[in-house]
């Protein structure tokens, strides 16, 4: 591992994530991306690169907030929830190119007390197919779309209630680990969670992700910084897919195929890693079977061993492969997916107190996005020189 061919997650910051926050989103976002200066030790004007996702503060408005002095790129992923990991990829690039040194990554979003999911507008493709085919027929929700898949899921391989409610139980349990998240101190138990009202069957209220106020944001640079005290967080690798088709899940053949499956086939193919090096992964949890989905396309599990990897070597702190150890989008905040790898990060770092994996050192993060899209990157401890 060596500077010129490794980027690194210098820095990470995040507000606390909370259903109704009375400052502005620029408020919220200044001051996850002051925190993520200050976690990386530059000042916040060393920044000259800058990448968002579609509908959040925009690149204008983070120049203008920090008025930062000499930024030498601004982009924009849009690949939904696939778009946080999607873009360590592209920030990677910028930076060990020379195009910027310090490429911050953010999310800004009033989520729950701005406009609502439904409210937002969308940008999904196809948008014809959607709104002359699925709006009239009643199927104009991610949770309605995404049933489709789980049920399916369930007819197929027998996935049950009982492990979609681990999903949302682990979750919960370390949430309440996690001081920022909006679910701390607020336990979830089973009976809870089976009573919960129907959203789209099978999904009912606790499968599906929250709505949240907040900000976070991530510096990538070529070089680690930090000091001797605290190790760098390496982008061991990145990959993103796109599903076939990725504008449909309707008519989709195989219809359970995603891009995860593409995107993780030619990550584990680029690193002398595995699966089963990781000590946690993050999962983008828009729902609670999407966890499932995606730890069986991404290779930690098949069709057939996925139920044992959720109810008995287990997913929460202490098992097999703990996943979201933050609470992620279920009940730490829905931020798009970049939370998960500010929380990857401070694993890796092991700065997580009560809810910290143990000797982490491999941490792998998913994104799902859209109707299908997916991304995936491994992150890694390094602790000599870079």
């Amino acid at each position: 591992m060596n500077s010129e061919t490794v980027a690194y997650i210098r820095g990470v910051g995040n507000t606390k994530y909370v259903k109704k926050a009375e400052r502005s989103v620029e408020a919220l976002a200044v001051e996850a991306i002051d925190a993520a200066a200050s976690d990386a030790g530059i000042p916040v004007s060393e920044i000259d690169g800058i990448i968002v996702y579609h509908g959040h503060i925009g690149t204008d408005e983070v120049i203008a907030q920090l008025a930062l002095p000499d930024v030498k790129l601004r982009a924009i992923v849009d690949i939904g929830g696939a778009s946080a990991v999607a873009a360590l990829q592209m920030a990677s690039l910028y930076v060990l190119g020379g195009v910027a040194r310090n490429v911050i990554l953010v999310r800004g979003i009033k989520g729950n007390s701005g406009p609502r999911k439904a409210q937002r507008k969308s940008f999904l493709p196809s948008q014809q197919f959607r709104t002359q085919l699925e709006y009239v027929a009643g199927c104009n929700t991610p949770s309605q779309r995404y049933a489709l898949l789980c049920r399916r899921y369930m007819h197929e391989h027998g996935l049950t209630r009982e492990h979609l409610a681990e999903i949302a139980l682990a979750a919960r349990w370390h949430a309440n680990l996690n001081p920022d998240a909006q679910m701390y101190e607020r336990t979830l138990e089973l009976e809870e969670y089976l009573s919960g009202r129907v959203i789209a069957d099978p999904y009912r209220l606790y499968d599906c992700c929250l709505e949240s106020d907040g900000a976070c944001a991530v510096i990538v640079s070529a070089q680690p910084g930090g000091d001797d005290q605290r190790p760098a967080v390496a982008i061991l690798a990145t990959e993103e897919g796109h599903a076939d088709p990725p504008d449909d899940i309707s008519n989709r053949d195989p219809f359970l195929h995603v891009g995860l499956e593409k995107a993780a086939a030619r990550l584990w193919n680029a690193v002398s890693l595995g699966p089963d090096d990781m000590d946690a992964a993050m999962v983008y949890d828009c729902f609670t079977f999407e966890v499932a989905h995606q730890l069986e396309a991404a290779g930690f599990a098949t069709p057939d061993t996925i139920g044992r990897l959720i109810l008995e070597d287990g997913i929460r702190l202490g098992g097999k492969l703990p996943v979201n150890t933050h609470g992620g989008l279920l009940s730490e905040g829905h931020m798009v997916g970049l939370n998960h790898i500010v929380e990857a990060t401070r694993q890796l770092r092991g700065e997580c107190g009560p809810r910290q994996v143990p000797g982490a050192r491999h941490i792998a993060v998913t994104g799902w996005g859209n109707l299908g899209d997916g991304s995936i990157t491994i992150l890694g401890r390094h602790d000599g020189p870079a």
